[in-house]
């Protein structure tokens, strides 16, 4: 092992009195490791989130001791710039540090004792009005019931936000005596509404100052220069703000979903994404201050539970009795594609809603496309001259003429869009690829444009090609909602199944995260239609929608847990739209589970459950035991020593969890039988009967039929699924649950066999 070297006490309070700007602090000892290499010297350096054991009990479990214990294992505390190697020394997340280090210092740290882990620090990225009425949330109903979401605390942990956003201007009551946080913005920025704006950008900077995070725009303090944050939290929980509007288009009263909610502001993020390391500060002071939901609109891709920050930071945040929403990611719409798979995180993909932006392509034959566009330019409709210009990166011969363009993998749509205008064409059709199929994006562009459907483009182009003198205009129509409508499934929104954890189903449910107004943080718009409000889409849109229905779900009722809250979301999830029809994906067909998981959020059912699937730290643990994680991962992520042989550990279809994801094979004759547990958490005892599940060749028995509460009880039933014909290679989905004096349990379940 590599040696230290103890200090004296008044070494001690040198360090300390550099590090902490206005505290003394005395410790007994400080071991101090010698390194051949000191400094920065050497090998290029890199933030590390280093994992170690708890201080041993002669330094104390304190900030103080807490912090003198992760130094001990640095070189030296300064590096040779004169900036601190120490970034974060973590209290609740992790037990552990972030720390820039050389490889060879890193080596040096791996054999010390009270060593765990070591990952480098990683830049994750950010899943970049009408959906409150979409949600159907009314003044006389969800609002009412559970007072605008008054008295809980929402965490948003983003790029920062505009502190004077009229979204965030209206008064609350003071907000609750346990709360801890602080505001950075200065006297007077914060306010009834935002109580708490931190800003961790330390390991971004860092990243930034070893060339690994690119140009980067951080500003002062948690302000938000980038826009994802403030939309992000006026999505949650923004004020009642009249006469909204982005580019003059959906205009109405803007809106978050639980706009009597507190919020706090942890800034982690910059343009180029969130790394790990600010990450878990945010987390970590989140939990101290006292916040109720903790909303993440990032994620990276698929990883080890031990090594991903979030799935780290989330444990312990739920432990803590938050509920963590998070977004499944936008790297659909292949499978596998998901991010934050971890059980005990609340994963939210994106759907469309009843909103359309429309632009509508006219062509000479008379047919009519719709598409849509956010900018609504008041041209008039003439009809010109219509080509193909592919990708439309390099066109020539356009002057005054309407290009066909293909949606381009990993090119801007708004970037072709100013390609054809620099060209010198008219107006721009943009057509999707069987990629993006009927996903359409209303965008600020640059020229008039129609964003098509892939069917529709295919249609276009063939009257391209089919006819002589092919002509086009475009009309504008403003923003159209309302009508019958089934909702789809975003291309972007990321797809199971999970590769963490194959046994348990994701993402858990979807929300409107298509075309969505938000606050902004500065002005946007034409010259004519400037405002502070702005369209984005993403599965980072859809996740705070969720975050505010949760928050409503907590104020109505305190004491439920995030386990609770995270099954009343899930039972009660919508399977179809007012016209009937079940959720689509994003080509028309009815979306599969791994789309949708439990189903769209549905807010007036998730204040109403009663009955709820509750879930400990102790189950997670028994099921990561099963899962094959060792003594140590599982110390990574619950922050204590868990030993696994005495742990009576569970398989993944055994976890009590609010859906059903059963394989079939040899090895149990296709038959497999698990157990789920109820809770009642009605005011009143209820009587429930067990659903007919429709799985088509496998059946499921569902044993008792009837289950009787009283209220606070539990109770237990058992579901058999077994293969009824002889093939294999298929998988099968449908709903089990229960009816309960008119309320319904519902629980997706999907079958491989």
């Amino acid at each position: 092992m590599a040696s230290r070297v103890t200090y004296s006490v008044p070494i001690l309070l040198l360090h300390f009195i550099l590090f902490f700007s206005n505290r003394i602090v005395a410790v007994e000892t400080q071991e101090i490791l010698l390194y051949s290499t000191p400094g920065s010297q050497g090998s290029r350096l890199t933030t590390y989130i280093i994992h170690v054991e708890a201080p041993p009990p002669h330094v104390g479990g304190d900030p103080e001791g807490r912090e003198a214990w992760h130094r001990s294992f640095l070189p030296v505390h300064l590096l040779d710039s004169g900036e601190q190697r120490l970034l974060y020394s973590y209290e609740h997340v992790i037990t552990g540090f972030a720390v820039r280090l050389t490889e060879e210092e890193l080596a040096v740290v791996r054999e010390m004792d009270g060593f765990l882990a070591a990952y480098p620090d990683e830049l994750i990225p950010l899943q970049t009005t009408h959906s409150p009425e979409y949600l159907r949330l009314q003044t006389s109903g969800v609002w009412n019931d559970s007072n605008y979401g008054e008295g809980v605390i929402i965490g948003v942990l983003d790029t920062g936000i505009n502190p004077d956003h009229p979204s965030f201007g209206c008064d609350l009551p003071p907000p609750p005596s346990t709360w801890k946080g602080q505001c950075e913005f200065g006297p007077n920025r914060c306010s009834t509404k935002i109580i708490g704006a931190r800003g961790f950008t330390l390991g971004l900077r860092a990243m930034h100052a070893d060339g690994l995070a690119g140009e980067i725009s951080l500003g002062t303090a948690p302000f938000d220069t980038e826009g994802h944050g403030t939309h992000v939290a006026s999505t949650a929980a923004g004020c009642f703000v009249d006469a909204a509007a982005s580019y003059g288009q959906a205009q109405g009263t803007a809106v978050g979903v639980a706009p009597r909610a507190y919020i706090s502001v942890y800034k982690v993020c910059g343009s180029n994404g969130c790394p790990s390391s600010d990450i878990l500060a945010g987390l970590d002071t989140a939990i101290s201050d006292g916040i109720h939901v903790a909303s993440l609109s990032l994620g990276g891709p698929s990883s080890s539970f031990d090594a991903n920050p979030v799935a780290i930071g989330g444990f312990k945040a739920v432990e803590k009795g938050i509920f963590v929403s998070c977004a499944a990611g936008n790297n659909g719409p292949s499978a596998r594609t998901l991010s934050n798979e971890a059980p005990w995180l609340l994963t939210v993909g994106a759907t469309t809603m009843d909103r359309s932006i429309r632009a509508t392509v006219r062509l000479g034959n008379g047919l009519e496309f719709d598409g849509e566009s956010l900018y609504q330019p008041s041209s008039p409709s003439t009809q010109r001259p219509l080509v193909a210009g592919g990708s439309c990166l390099r066109l020539v011969n356009i002057q005054g003429k309407v290009v066909l363009c293909d949606v381009t993998l990993n090119v801007r749509r708004t970037d072709q869009g100013v390609s054809v205008r620099n060209a010198g064409g008219a107006a721009m059709i943009l057509a999707n690829t069987a990629r993006e199929g009927n996903t359409t994006l209303a965008e600020p562009h640059v020229l008039p444009v129609s964003h098509v459907s892939s069917h529709v483009g295919l249609a276009i182009k063939q009257y391209i090609t089919s006819g002589s003198n092919p002509t086009a205009t475009i009309v504008f129509k403003g923003t159209v909602t309302g009508g019958q409508f089934t909702p789809a499934v975003a291309y972007f929104s990321s797809r199971g199944p999970s590769i963490s954890s194959p046994g348990i189903l994701k993402p858990d449910i979807v929300a409107p995260g298509v075309n969505i107004l938000a606050a902004w943080p500065t002005p946007v718009g034409t010259p004519d239609a400037q405002s502070s409000f702005f369209v984005i889409s993403g599965t980072s849109m859809a996740t705070p929608h969720v975050s505010g229905v949760a928050a409503l779900a907590k104020a109505a009722h305190p004491t439920w847990s995030p386990g609770a809250i995270k099954s009343s979301l899930m039972t009660s999830a919508s399977q179809v739209g007012n016209a009937g029809k079940r959720i689509e994906d994003h080509v028309g067909n009815p979306a599969s589970r791994f789309d949708i998981g439990a189903g769209e959020v549905d807010a007036r059912g998730a204040v109403d459950a009663g009955l709820v699937y509750e879930v400990s730290s102790s189950d997670y643990i028994a099921y990561l035991c099963g899962l094959g994680y060792t003594n140590r991962q599982i110390r990574i992520i619950a922050g204590r020593a868990v030993n696994c042989s005495s742990v009576i550990s569970i398989k993944e279809d055994e976890l009590n969890y609010p859906n059903f994801r059963i394989f079939l094979n040899d090895g149990n004759n296709f038959r497999r039988e698990v157990t789920r547990t109820l809770t009642n958490l009605g005011p009143r005892g209820t009587t429930c009967i067990a659903l007919n599940p429709e799985l088509g060749p496998v059946s499921a028995t569902v044993r008792p039929a009837t289950l009787t509460f009283s209220s606070g009880e539990k109770k237990q039933y058992t579901v058999t699924f077994a293969r009824s014909g002889s093939g294999t290679g298929f998988t099968v989905s449908g709903l089990l649950g229960w009816s309960c004096n008119g309320v319904s349990v519902r629980n997706a379940a999907v079958v491989t066999y």
